[in-house]
C-alpha cells in the first residue's frame, strides 16, 4: 500500500496562502487605541509637541501607526512642524499616543477636545480629531 502525501501538502500550502492573504493591509500588530484622561486635575492629554525637523535625504514625513510598532498599519503621514497633543507613552517611552487635527494649523488644536479633564479613567480617544502612535524620537516637546 502506497500513501501519497502530495494532496495534503498542496492543501496545506493553499490554507496558508488563504491565511496570509486574509489581511490585505499586511498588519502584523493589532491596533491599539490612544488613551486619554485618567490624570487627576490635569488635561486629558497633558503635553503638546510638534514633529521635529527630519534629516534632509529622508522621506520628509513621519508615519502615524495604529499601534506602537513599526509593523502596525500606517494611518497617516505627518510633516515637520505639525502640532500634536501627546497623550500616553508606552511603558518603555519609545512611542507616544498622539491626537492631532485633520488640518495642520495650531488654532485647530483646541477642537480636539483633550484640553480638559473630561475623564476620570483613561478611555480610548474617539474624535473629532485623528489619533495614532508616533515614535518618540520624531517629536519635539512644546509644553507640558
Amino acid at each position: 500500500m502506497t500513501v501519497r502525501s502530495e494532496p495534503l501538502l498542496s492543501l496545506s500550502f493553499a490554507a496558508l496562502s488563504i491565511a496570509v492573504n486574509a489581511n490585505p493591509m499586511g498588519d502584523l500588530v493589532n491596533p491599539r487605541p490612544v488613551l486619554v484622561g485618567g490624570f487627576a486635575h490635569a488635561d486629558s492629554c497633558t503635553s503638546t509637541g510638534t514633529i521635529r525637523t527630519l534629516r534632509k535625504n529622508g522621506d520628509g514625513f513621519v508615519s502615524v501607526r495604529a499601534a506602537p510598532d513599526v509593523a502596525a498599519r500606517e494611518l497617516d503621514r505627518l510633516k515637520p512642524g505639525r502640532p500634536l497633543w501627546l497623550c500616553r507613552d508606552t511603558h518603555r517611552g519609545d512611542w507616544v499616543g498622539i491626537v492631532y487635527p485633520v488640518e495642520s494649523e495650531d488654532d485647530l488644536m483646541s477642537e480636539c477636545g483633550v484640553s480638559d479633564n473630561a475623564h476620570d479613567l483613561p478611555v480610548p480617544y474617539s474624535g473629532p480629531c485623528r489619533s495614532g502612535w508616533v515614535a518618540r524620537r520624531f517629536i519635539e516637546l512644546s509644553a507640558g
